[in-house]
């Protein structure tokens, strides 16, 4: 059975964010604007996602 995933795209700069906004960008493997990602739709993601969700584009699968 495959796993769910998540398409994310980060939609705003990490700039003057908080440093554990941009940590969480960072975990979820986002690196630079309009950047996407496919990840596992796990609580751990989920929690991070929930964080930083204004700087995203969230897409489920």
């Amino acid at each position: 059975m495959a796993q769910k995933t998540i398409k994310l795209t980060l939609i705003k700069s990490t700039a003057g964010r908080l440093e554990t906004h941009k940590a969480c960008v960072r975990g979820l493997g986002l690196r630079r604007m309009h950047h996407s990602v496919d990840v596992i739709d796990t609580p751990e993601n989920r929690g991070m996602i929930n964080k930083v969700h204004y700087m995203l584009k969230v897409e489920e699968k």
